[in-house]
């Protein structure tokens, strides 16, 4: 209605209107949230800024870290506070002797996150195949709110690393269970490669806007703000997941399928593939983030925008290559192992190029490259995983997406600590010709994923188990019964309904006796 700011009275009744509105809005919202399909659809956004918060604070650090180190020091050293110049004369000897140490610190405080990430994740998968997933994104949550709220207050380098490692905690829980909890929601093919295929957008969103959005801040607003940011997204997503998902209240936990522990899963040939595939893609990425910018000052004298944005235009070409391989998916999903390798191909070349450019226009080229390589291997292989559950094992996904993030972490636990070591001994076009190489010849062995197409379980069959549209692991046992019924119809070999539980493990063994390695279905 028209503003009434006609005293208290008007006030009063525009407040009351207002609150009626939004009355009427949560009415909405709470019908929303019982069908099905909005639901599923809210919790996509819920776990999507959950990953977009987790990489924004991984990145969100790159500019701001280094800059207050070196002011940390200083103040310590001599009470003299470095401006961002550290290349006036004045401050240079001084300079060079803290500066290894430095670097060392540095590195370390940017891999503690990945590395606790490494070491938490078969844990945390493991759990969230008992518990659920929705309980394991709200412990995530909190840990990173917390993580932040230390980032953001802490005055030295111990309570910063404290910061850093706690929340490689609350990702292991969080981001597992993210892609968990999608892949649980979306089981037809098609929709789940496209659901998860916003999920790696929103990641590598989070993780290229975030260095210049930090250093924006804090240039211009001092460190704590960029962090209490980021605290209140996440708070507010907290509660989201609280009102959405409501994971306290009792819900039929014992219809859930037993998941395959999470070593059986990793000794599954096809798996060690596909997780190897996601390390080997993302060293580049982590490799080149911390080594990118000291070469660059050395090489093309660039300016310190130039180096906060150096990967802000990689952006595009990821959301690109989603879109482009979520498509082609579309159209023939038993090419994805193809799209997979097609993109390490193109990693491996944009590595290569990276040390042969001189101006900052001509690097962004091979950057861009890279991301969007990345952006093809994550696409066509962070489904692939599903659907390797669902088929080989039982159809619960904490622990594979476990795997899935600790191939992650393994770069970027290398990425900070290893790479400053290799371009000293080795040198940076060394470096980069090194993981354009490992890229290119990691890609033939995607070819071991051709057969995975042969042992997909029928979906006109699925689609009739599920008449109401699947929702995850609650339906179990409706769809149990159902398909006990069916069974007496379905016919033998190659059309034996693996349900999206994968009960009918054993049904999936004869038609597969020829793939499965060993007795897996025990």
């Amino acid at each position: 209605g028209e503003s009434t700011w006609g005293g208290p009275s008007g006030l009063a009744k525009s407040a009351a209107v207002k609150l009626s509105e939004m009355g009427e809005r949560t009415k909405q919202l709470g019908t929303a949230m019982k069908d099905p399909h909005q639901q599923r659809r809210i919790i996509l956004v819920i776990v999507c800024v959950a990953l977009l918060l987790d990489n924004m604070l991984y990145m969100v650090i790159v500019p701001i870290i280094p800059d207050y180190l070196a002011d940390l020091e200083s103040e310590q050293s001599e009470h003299v506070h470095v401006v961002m110049h550290p290349n006036t004369s004045a401050n240079s000897t001084s300079q060079e002797k803290s500066n290894d140490n430095l670097d060392v610190q540095i590195g370390v405080l940017f891999a503690s996150k990945a590395i606790l990430q490494l070491l938490v994740n078969p844990l945390s998968g493991t759990f969230i195949d008992r518990v659920g997933y929705d309980i394991p994104l709200l412990i995530g949550l909190t840990v990173m709110f917390v993580s932040t709220c230390i980032f953001a207050f802490g005055e030295n380098y111990a309570t910063l690393f404290a910061a850093r490692s706690l929340q490689g905690l609350g990702s292991a829980f969080a981001d597992t269970s993210g892609l968990a909890m999608i892949a649980d929601k979306y089981t037809e093919e098609a929709e789940r490669s496209r659901a998860l295929g916003i999920a790696l957008a929103f990641i590598s969103f989070g993780s290229l806007v975030a260095p210049p959005f930090g250093g924006v801040l804090y240039e211009f607003a001092g460190k704590r703000v960029p962090f209490i940011v980021l605290a209140s997204i996440c708070l507010a997503d907290g509660f989201l997941v609280l009102a959405v998902v409501k994971p306290f209240s009792n819900r039929t936990r014992e219809n859930m399928p037993v998941g395959t522990p999470i070593y059986r899963l990793m000794i599954d040939p096809y798996i060690a593939v596909v997780a190897g595939a996601l390390t080997v893609c993302n060293i580049p990425l982590a490799f080149l983030e911390p080594t990118i910018a000291n070469w660059m000052e050395t090489t093309m004298h660039s300016s310190q925008w130039e180096m906060g944005l150096t990967w802000l235009p990689a952006f595009f070409p990821h959301v690109l290559g989603v879109y482009i391989t979520v498509r082609l998916a579309a159209q023939n999903p038993n090419l994805q192992w193809f799209y997979g390798a097609l993109g390490m191909v193109i990693i491996g070349a944009s590595s290569c190029t990276v040390p042969a450019c001189k101006t900052f226009g001509q690097l962004i080229a091979p950057l861009c490259g890279i991301c969007f390589g990345i952006a093809l291997v994550d696409t066509a292989l962070l489904p692939t995983l599903a659907f390797l559950v669902d088929v080989r094992h039982a159809s619960v996904y904490g622990s594979v997406y476990a795997i899935a993030d600790i191939s992650y972490s393994v770069a970027y636990a290398l990425g900070p600590i290893v790479a400053g070591q290799i371009v000293h001994t080795l040198g940076f076009v060394q470096l980069n010709l090194g993981m354009g190489l490992v890229n290119v010849l990691y890609a033939p062995a995607l070819l071991l994923l051709r057969n995975v197409c042969q042992m997909k379980p029928s979906y006109s069959e699925r689609d009739n188990l599920l008449e109401e549209g699947p929702r995850g692991l609650y339906d179990t046992i409706k769809m149990e019964e159902r398909r006990a019924k069916k069974e007496r119809y379905s016919s033998a070999g190659n059309c034996l309904p693996v349900d999206e539980n994968g009960f009918d493990a054993f049904g999936a063994q004869r038609s597969l006796s020829e793939e499965s390695s060993g007795p897996e279905y025990t």
